[in-house]
């Protein structure tokens, strides 16, 4: 079968060097080759610049760098615009809280700029990650090993906000309810080991590590579950934002979990449709409807947030997130560091 290869668009040519053409799976080694993905793959060992000029090339990871990037832009240019408008809605959306009030500075906001924070840098390290992860192998572990931390924290503030916001009260107050962040942050830690660990050794068999993040992700977005079936959001143009987050968040854990479609048809998904591509599409779908909806219910609920749940608690959800990282960030660099040892040990061999 023929290379495929895909060039630049004729404006750059004459500004940026020509790159070389794709590949199939069996000339970039098993560390970078995806299941039932036979081609569309960078060459290995590149200059950095050519991975970057790759961002306009035909490949097997251009729609798994684009959504996410393109997503990190617009959640922050719709963040800014919030916080500028105090609360100005689009989409045919007006978001006005019962005073009018948008983002400010007190501990009743810090949750909101935590999610955000932690949004954004996980779309920008999961782009970073697809984007440059072929120059080497040291460059795959150290990007993915940021991707699976971001990708921890993002999903743990994810449940922090939806809990705060968006849950209704009398849940909190149930059994369920006191332990559901404690469970939330375990679960992420345990998700982003698996995950680091899974990297680190290779175990490209196993799915379990996928599975884990799946349920993770949809835990995240658990404590509006109960508010959508006890209707309690009736009028609310929240209640559809949420319901279609959720949809968006269960098809995205479906197509991460699991290799399909490629696995029906080898080689006919390469460049446009396999899992991973339709999972980066559908979670940045479900991050910038997920963000309009908190954007929403943050309105109605700061007046009274630290009344329901108290400055002190609000406050310890905050250091949670900073704990969190702190544990993540640790299991990383502890992994990396035994990944760095056995290169170097293969280097010198």
């Amino acid at each position: 079968m023929t290379r495929l290869s895909f060039a630049t668009p004729s404006v750059c040519s004459s500004l940026l060097p020509s790159l070389p053409p794709t590949v199939r799976d069996l000339d970039v080694p098993p560390l970078f080759r995806r299941r039932f993905v036979l081609g569309g793959y960078r060459p290995v060992g590149q200059p950095w610049r050519l991975y970057l000029q790759s961002l306009f090339q035909m490949h097997n990871d251009a729609l798994t760098v684009w959504s996410p990037l393109l997503a990190a832009v617009v959640i922050a240019l719709r963040f800014m615009m919030f916080t500028v408008l105090r609360g100005g809605g689009v989409l045919g959306f007006r978001l006005q809280g019962p005073e009018g009030q948008g983002l400010s500075v007190d501990v009743s906001s810090l949750p909101l700029v935590f999610y955000m924070f932690f949004t954004l840098t996980y779309l920008s390290c999961s782009a970073a990650a697809h984007l440059l992860k072929l120059h080497s192998e040291r460059a795959h572990y150290l990007l993915f090993l940021l991707n699976n931390v971001g990708g921890a924290m993002y999903l743990y503030c994810c449940a922090s906000a939806l809990y705060l916001y968006s849950t209704d009260y009398t849940w909190t107050q149930s059994m369920l309810g006191k332990i559901f962040l404690p469970a939330a942050a375990f679960l992420c830690w345990t998700s982003c080991c698996v995950s680091c660990h899974v990297e680190v050794r290779s175990c490209w068999t196993s799915r379990f590590h996928r599975r884990l993040y799946s349920l993770t992700m949809i835990t995240a977005t658990g404590p509006v579950a109960h508010r959508l079936t006890s209707n309690s959001w009736a009028g609310s143009p929240a209640a559809s934002l949420h319901l279609l987050q959720m949809v968006l968040s269960l098809f995205a854990a479906f197509f991460f979990s699991c290799s399909s479609p490629e696995c029906f048809s080898p080689g006919s998904f390469d460049l446009l449709g396999h899992s991973q591509q339709l999972f980066h599409v559908l979670l940045s779908l479900c991050v910038m409807v997920q963000q309009e909806a908190l954007f929403c219910d943050f309105l109605w609920r700061r007046p009274a947030l630290s009344r329901l749940f108290g400055e002190e608690h609000l406050l310890l959800v905050c250091n949670s997130f900073c704990w969190l990282t702190f544990c993540c960030g640790v299991t990383a660099l502890v992994l990396s560091s035994r990944v760095w040892t056995r290169l170097t040990t293969e280097e010198e061999g």
